[in-house]
């Protein structure tokens, strides 16, 4: 039950009516320098009153000058025949029944993915931020897959445009398979949503009768992995231990067939390099 807020003290209260005559006398002020600025400025004593007003007579003018022209009228009558035609084809989709359907689906799904969301949060910050770190681990393969993705691009372009120019010449024979695809297909829909109908109602007769069970299925194999749980944390232990123990059988293994690679490549280039000179011999050390 939701607590009622206490009352406000003496203080409070007080500290409240002095911050509003504070805040009116501010804006008392304010209005009366408006009101000063404005007096001075058209004093006709001083000439600058009589100066501003013949200023402002002028644009006036022009303003009326131009928006009297027929480019001007022209102009005006597009700008409120647009807003006419956007308010005539937008309002009756305000009203339309369409839109309530859709008003219930957005909140419903507003209502039901917040919670969802609010629990996903910390998983989704923790993800970004792996990724964050994986994206700048690798960060030297960015170039290399950049020019990868630059050159598979470069090779479909031509495909991609002779593709086009060939759908292009053959429109005529697109239409026709448009149009027979619509003629075999129109006289199915109907067919189809009275299947799809019989289909959702015997899928929520199923969805209705498992439920049950499937929960029942879940609460044993819950309580089977509660009981199992020492055992799965023996083997992935015992897991992680051979993984340890083998370390060291893979590095030595990929050490040692970095050095024979090297050494064939050295080898091979060697042999096919035609600015090697005659009687040099390559011999390569292991490291």
């Amino acid at each position: 039950m939701a607590t009622i807020p206490s009352l406000p003290s003496r203080d409070d209260v007080l500290r409240m009516a002095r911050n509003t005559s504070d805040i009116t006398g501010q804006l008392l002020d304010t209005a009366g320098n408006i009101t000063r600025i404005a007096i001075n400025t058209f004093d006709p004593r001083d000439g600058s009153g009589s100066e501003a007003l013949r200023v402002l007579r002028e644009t006036t003018a022009e303003l009326a000058e131009a928006s009297a022209s027929p480019q001007a009228q022209e102009a005006f009558y597009r700008i409120v025949d647009t807003l006419m035609r956007l308010g005539t084809s937008g309002a009756p989709l305000a009203v339309h029944p369409v839109s309530e359907p859709a008003q219930a689906l957005l909140t419903a799904l507003g209502d039901s993915l917040l919670p969802v969301l609010d629990a996903v949060e910390p998983a989704v910050e923790e993800f970004a931020a792996a990724l964050g770190d994986l994206v700048e681990a690798t960060s030297p393969l960015l170039p290399a897959a950049a020019g990868l993705a630059a050159g598979t691009l470069l090779a479909l372009t031509p495909v991609i445009r002779v593709a086009a120019e060939v759908l292009r010449d053959s429109s005529p024979e697109l239409r026709r398979i448009a149009d027979a695809l619509t003629a075999a297909l129109a006289p199915l829909m109907p067919l189809q949503v009275a299947l799809a109908e019989r289909a959702a109602e015997a899928g929520a007769n199923v969805a209705r009768t498992t439920l049950a069970p499937l929960a029942d299925l879940t609460e044993a194999a819950a309580a089977t992995t509660k009981a199992a749980r020492p055992v799965l944390i023996a083997g992935e232990e015992l897991l992680v231990s051979g993984l340890e123990h083998l370390q060291p059988l893979l590095l030595t293994t990929a050490s040692r067939a970095g050095r024979f690679a090297r050494d064939a490549a050295v080898r091979v280039s060697a042999a096919v390099s035609p600015a090697a000179e005659r009687g040099v011999v390559v011999a390569v050390s292991p490291a």
